[in-house]
């Protein structure tokens, strides 16, 4: 199990390499650094606001859960 620092620093290196993924694509596309930062701005507040509320909702569903007894 990972530590909750390490799990952080993760998720901060996952987001700083989508943020350059997504600005590369949106530079090839508009040709444009402002446009691309834009596009890549809201892509990872989109995607940071998608994947908060889909954890929220999974973590109401039961479903595939075990309980580990005594």
């Amino acid at each position: 199990m990972d530590t909750p620092t390490r799990m952080i620093c993760k998720s901060v290196t996952w987001q700083i390499a989508g943020f350059f993924s997504m600005m590369l694509i949106g530079f090839l596309f508009t040709g444009s650094l402002t446009a691309s930062g834009g596009i890549a701005i809201a892509g990872s507040v989109a995607g940071f606001t998608s994947y908060f509320i889909h954890e929220m909702v999974w973590s109401k569903i039961h479903w595939g859960r075990r309980t580990i007894g005594l």
